[in-house]
């Protein structure tokens, strides 16, 4: 048995229960809805995101991961990515946080893991500037706030050295 997700432009997609399971959100609508027949609408999600989504569903259907907070027993780690999950999140800077945003939304909690783990790999070991300059951040301290900020946390800078 199939069904139709419907993107907020337009686009329909049909696949599997199992795969329209992984998604929360998605899963109570089957089990409440009455009319079986008619599309799932996902208002926040275009049609080219939904497609990345559907395509990591697709390919974890078979071993889907946990997808609640309950079963978390160990702090996340960032190093841990399979390899087709690090190859499928190789996309630009937009569509990662699209998918972020949308896995979100459509409550699929280990692609929304598997994209705070892409970005947290992003970030690791850079400086506060860089990171600015990655996600075109703009720094909007003047020079005395900032000269104000670093004295107010000189424990935290001293601590860095030790």
């Amino acid at each position: 048995m199939s069904v139709t997700l419907q993107s907020s432009d337009k686009q329909d997609f049909s696949v599997s229960m199992e795969v329209a399971r992984q998604s929360k959100f998605v899963k109570n609508i089957i089990d409440t809805r009455k009319d079986a027949e008619s599309p799932i609408v996902l208002e926040e999600v275009t049609g080219d995101v939904l497609a990345k989504i559907i395509e990591y569903c697709e390919h974890h259907k078979n071993n889907p991961l946990v997808n609640d907070d309950e079963h978390e027993v160990e702090p996340q780690r960032s190093d841990n990515i399979l390899p087709w999950d690090k190859q499928f999140m190789e996309v630009d800077q937009d569509m990662l946080f699209k998918i972020m945003l949308a896995s979100k939304n459509m409550d699929i909690k280990p692609l929304l893991d598997l994209g705070c783990k892409t970005v947290a790999n992003m970030i690791r070991g850079k400086s506060a500037e860089e990171i600015r300059t990655m996600f075109d951040i703009t720094d909007e301290f003047t020079d005395e706030e900032k000269e104000q900020s670093l004295k107010e946390n000189e424990w935290a800078e001293a601590h860095k050295k030790d």
